[in-house]
């Protein structure tokens, strides 16, 4: 089951990037977008658990941490990697994303006073020198565009609030809730937030009548979130929020390769050496803990 899990996870997490990248391209305000997306995911969600007789009640104190999931997982993540995709590539997006292993670990320490990984050290610094290394062809291209850093920014913020939504969501099950029930209402109340903040600016509620806007809408809300979401979280509840963010290892792998044929993306040998880089970080991070490490040390005396 969790193999199946892991499937489902990268192929559909994996593609989702360049389908955002569709919704960003149009005249539809980006916090609109989001609301859209969350608000089919959500009332889907209700009419599946309802027929199923699945949807759970649960306390306010809990709500109050489904609204806090809500503005971390589906609600200000996203409201980042939109705008980060009118600055980066959706490739590069997912490959800021896969830091969410490391993300997670700190967390997991910060949060539930989880013992880090020894391995955590050499594989963050693996980590973060591959992005440097990703990113350094079109740093010295653009002279530190503030653009791309902007692009590298969003991402990467988006990535933390990803996984403070991990710690949430770990935070349910812990406490035995039923993940698809929280996940409902969490979605529920991402889309809310997004719809007061498209408020707020003003913005238009009025949605593209297409092919490219309502299909990468459907794409996005029904497996993107309803499907993924649920296979994600029920694999952090499984084997815990460090080894689920494993599956991000290979969202790259898929969005990269999607993104050098429809976006044009050209790879370099610095991408290359600097995508490998962030992949060993994240092999680091499950290795056999203690192995890496002592290498690590090793190497530095």
């Amino acid at each position: 089951m969790n193999t199946l899990l892991y499937l489902a996870v990268v192929l559909i997490w994996g593609t989702t990037w360049i389908a955002i990248t569709l919704q960003q391209a149009g005249p539809v305000a980006i916090p609109v977008s989001i609301s859209y997306r969350f608000v089919v995911a959500a009332m889907t969600m209700f009419v599946i658990l309802l027929l199923m007789r699945r949807l759970r009640r649960i306390a306010p104190r809990d709500h109050v941490f489904c609204i806090l999931q809500g503005c971390c997982v589906f609600g200000f993540n996203f409201y980042c990697f939109y705008h980060a995709a009118a600055y980066i590539s959706s490739g590069l997006e997912s490959v800021i994303f896969s830091m969410a292993v490391l993300f997670n670990a700190v967390n997991g320490m910060i949060f539930f006073r989880q013992r880090p990984s020894p391995n955590l050290l050499p594989a963050a610094v693996l980590g973060l020198t591959g992005i440097v290394a990703l990113f350094w062809q079109d740093l010295a291209a653009t002279q530190m565009a503030p653009e791309l850093l902007k692009g590298i920014g969003l991402s990467a913020l988006g990535t933390y609030g990803f996984s403070l939504g991990n710690m949430i969501s770990t935070r349910h099950q812990r406490r035995g809730l039923d993940i698809l029930s929280t996940n409902t209402y969490a979605m529920s109340y991402g889309a809310i937030l997004m719809a007061l903040i498209a408020l707020s600016q003003g913005a238009s509620f009025q949605i593209e009548f297409n092919t490219r806007y309502i299909g990468s809408l459907l794409y996005l809300a029904i497996f993107g979130s309803v499907i993924a979401f649920a296979a994600y979280f029920s694999l952090l509840g499984r084997i815990g929020a460090g080894a689920a963010a494993y599956s991000t290892l290979l969202f790259p792998l898929v969005a990269l390769s999607i993104s050098t044929f429809y976006e044009g993306y050209q790879w370099h040998l610095n991408a290359v050496m600097g995508l490998g880089m962030i992949l060993l970080g994240n092999l680091v991070m499950f290795a056999k803990p203690g192995r890496f490490s002592a290498l690590w040390h090793k190497r530095a005396v």
